[in-house]
Order: C-alpha cells, then structure tokens, then sequence
C-alpha cells in the first residue's frame, strides 16, 4: 500500500484522499483545524500549524512521499525533508519560484512565457515610477499570501497610490505592481508532470469571477483553436519551466488580439479544475496522485461539455446545508460539499458541477441545482 502525507486538510486535500482511496492509498494530513474537511476521510491527522517544521518531519517519516494542497507553506521545511532523503512533490525547488509573485513574474519572463509587465515596489515612489512607465490603471500585490483577490488593489489614478500602498501594508509585505491588462476573458489550464517524466495538459477552461472569487468555470473554452493552442503550449512550457511534478494550475488572461498572458500558477490542484471530477476522463486529484507516486498518467480529456459553480458563504454561521433534496432535481448535477463547520462572507463551501449535450445545458443545471442550496 502507497502512503502520501498532504500538507492542509482543506477541501484539495480531502478531494485527493477520495480518489486516492480508489487505488487504496493510506493518508496522512497535518492542518492547525482539528475538524478541517479532509479530517473524517484521513487515516492520520497531525494537528500543528503549516511553520511546524517538526511536525512536518514526522509527517514525512509515515509516508512515502509529502505533497501539499497550497502554497503558503515553508519552503525551508520541503528543503529539510529533501534533504532526509524524502520525496516531496511539487519539490521545494518549484515552490521556492512560484510562492513569492514577483520571482514567479521574474522566472517566467526570464523563460520567455509571456506575462503582463510588471516592476518591484518598495516605496510610494515605485508606484508613481511605475505609473508614468506602464501607465494607470496599475495592479498593486503582494508578494506572498494573496489568494481570491485579498492582497491586491487597483489603482486607477496617481491620487489613489498612496491609500492602495497603505491598505498593502505600506511596504512591510514584499509588494509589485502590475500593468492592468485589458483581457477578453480569463481561462486557466491544468497541465501535470509526473515523476517517471511523463506531461499531460487538460482542456482549456474559461472562468468567471465575482468579487475576485472564482464563481463559475466552463469547459471548453468559448476560444478560437489557435488561442486554445497557444495556451496548451504555455502549459507545457511552465511545466518544463518549473520543473512541476503534479499539478501546476495555470491562471491565464486572453488578450483582445486573442494572445495568452500567464497571470498566476499554482503548483497543486486548482478550484477552476473541479470540473475534471465528472468532466473529464481522469480528475486533477487522481492524476495528482498518480503523477507523484510515479505511475502512468490518465487521459486528461474531456468526456462532454461540463459546467462548474462555487457555493461561497454570503454570512457567518455554523454551517448547516438547506435544500439538498430540491438539487438533485437537476439531474446531472454532481453536488459537492467541503464540510466546513462555519460559513463565512466570501468562504468557498462547496460546488456544483453538471455536464451537457452542450455548455448551455450544463450551466443551466448547475447554476439551477445553485439556487436550490443555501445554508441556514
């Protein structure tokens, strides 16, 4: 029996220890939450925080290789695990150049993929320097622990840089800025490197967010062949570029004149991948799982049109689901909950997914057996 240990407990990993316990996988996790929502499905829990080097060193010593389920997690404890002589997939080497914004930028401009331009911030100056080079509006972020849109600010005029610089903490986090790139639409793209060397790249995925939190995801693309073509050739490159083994998520920005600009990666599975669980051939967690256990890769391809929509907390309550039943009267829908004690403002919960004879009827389900579910 293979073991793999996840770093976080959270909806990924519980997710991947589902269809890792199809191919009768034995899971560790270690999450700070004692009921987080992988814990009822693990077969150990190690309750200690992401920093707990030691904690993380024993989780090692149970298993036959450590992955993780987000990046805001200390570099220095992969690289001490490798060092022992353990095997850590997507290597501390992948996230050491994807977990800080700028040295992502910085990487993949260095290995000619394409990217919105960007400069280093560290003083209000940088910012007003930045404004006569890329122009306004500009993108301010930091550098590490930004997700769903905490840990950026738009700013549209000159006037506006120095509230956006205080509300970023005003130089005490690492900051860049970014050019405020006029896109057609967003998409992202799931590729997997494996670690007996094989590649594969799942379809093109379009998105759509509200309040810079993934909302709805469909697949294919509504995206010419040579846009879709373009973005499959990026995939590849940062894989090779990062030396990714497992899942590397890659956020993606089409251009007016239909080009690619990579936005941000994720070396792990991503929620605008969810949809592979009933859409595709093989789900980003089971081909996660086989990439790091070094076994051949599935087909990464998609069986039919299929829709994706997030349930996001719209309160704070404990988390009691409402409306089950009046779901699954949209009968291709594949109703997924996270199980998360309490419900917050902006807190993904749960997703719907649903496939079709076309994307029209896969939204229609999804979005239908969405409006059927609420939490008290």
């Amino acid at each position: 029996m293979k073991k793999i240990g996840i770093i976080g407990g959270g909806q990924l990993g519980k997710m991947m220890i589902l269809d890792g316990k199809r191919l009768d996988t034995w899971f560790s996790i270690l999450d700070p939450t004692e009921h987080c929502p992988a814990h009822s499905i693990a077969d150990k829990h190690i309750v200690a925080d992401f920093e707990d080097v030691d904690a993380i060193l024993r989780l090692a010593e149970d298993v036959d290789v450590v992955t993780y389920e987000f990046e805001h997690i200390s570099v220095k404890a992969l690289q001490i695990l490798e060092q022992e002589g353990h095997k850590v997939y997507p290597s501390s080497e992948t996230l050491l150049h994807i977990q800080n914004k700028l040295v992502q930028k910085r990487w993949l401009a260095q290995h000619q993929i394409p990217v919105p331009a960007f400069l280093p911030v560290e003083s209000l100056e940088d910012i007003y320097a930045a404004g006569e080079q890329l122009s306004y509006p500009l993108i301010l972020k930091t550098c590490t622990g930004g997700y769903d849109g905490k840990g950026n600010a738009v700013i549209p005029d000159r006037e506006a840089a120095p509230q956006a610089y205080e509300a970023l903490g005003a130089g005490k986090l690492p900051l860049m800025v970014e050019e405020c790139v006029d896109f057609e639409k967003e998409v992202s793209i799931l590729a997997c490197g494996s670690a007996n060397g094989e590649m594969s790249v799942f379809p093109v995925a379009e998105n759509v967010h509200k309040n810079s939190i993934l909302d709805e995801t469909t697949v294919p693309a509504r995206i010419s062949e040579a846009t879709a073509q373009e973005a499959m050739e990026v995939a590849k490159a940062c894989l090779h570029a990062f030396k990714a083994c497992g899942m590397l998520c890659m956020e993606l920005f089409v251009t007016r004149q239909g080009h690619i600009l990579v936005n941000e990666l994720a070396p792990r599975p991503h929620n605008s991948g969810h949809y592979t669980i009933e859409g595709c051939y093989t789900s980003q967690f089971e081909q996660h799982v086989r990439a790091i256990l070094g076994m051949p890769l599935g087909n990464p391809g998609l069986i039919r049109p299929t829709a994706m929509k997030n349930l996001i907390g719209d309160h704070t309550a404990q988390a009691e689901l409402l409306g089950l039943e009046e779901a699954y009267r949209f009968p291709n829908a594949k109703i997924h909950i996270y199980g998360k004690e309490v419900v917050k403002p902006g807190r993904k919960m749960g997703h719907i997914t649903a496939t079709g004879e076309t994307l029209e009827e896969a939204l229609a389900e999804a979005r239908g057996a969405h409006d059927a579910l609420r939490f008290r």
